[in-house]
């Protein structure tokens, strides 16, 4: 019965990790048309999570942790705007480097793994329940 209520938790910790990868994929979502509003600035970069394994002691298995969150550091592009306040001395404007059809991709992968990790904790329930019912 432990090691059900264990796989819960360790699930629970990896439905918290794709919750922070959604809210962040979320965000670059909403970001991928932000320019600066002054020449020279640059625009919305996106973000990236990183995960890693955290060993919970009291549970005595590795768990996935969010290791951090950092901006994307790939090149941006440029679009011929000159006359958008934030245009340089060229006419270019600096956009963003979302491209929302990856962000999709990574949403959709994140949700799956969310959706995987919520199945263990129903799974594990049902079993519980089943493990009590045959012990009456």
């Amino acid at each position: 019965m432990d090691d059900l209520i264990a796989s819960s938790n360790i699930a629970a910790t990896g439905m918290k990790a794709q919750a922070t990868r959604l809210r962040v994929i979320s965000e670059n979502l909403a970001n991928a048309d932000s320019i600066s509003d002054t020449p020279g600035k640059e625009p919305y970069r996106r973000k990236l999570v990183t995960f890693r394994n955290q060993l919970d002691k009291q549970l005595e298995a590795d768990t996935v942790k969010v290791n951090k969150i950092t901006n994307d550091e790939s090149k941006l592009t440029s679009k011929y705007d000159p006359n958008n306040p934030a245009a340089d001395a060229k006419g270019y404007v600096q956009m963003p480097n979302v491209n929302p059809l990856i962000e999709m991709m990574d949403m959709r992968e994140a949700q799956r793994s969310y959706e995987a990790n919520m199945d263990v904790i129903s799974t594990s329930r049902q079993m519980v329940a089943k493990t009590l019912d045959l012990l009456k």
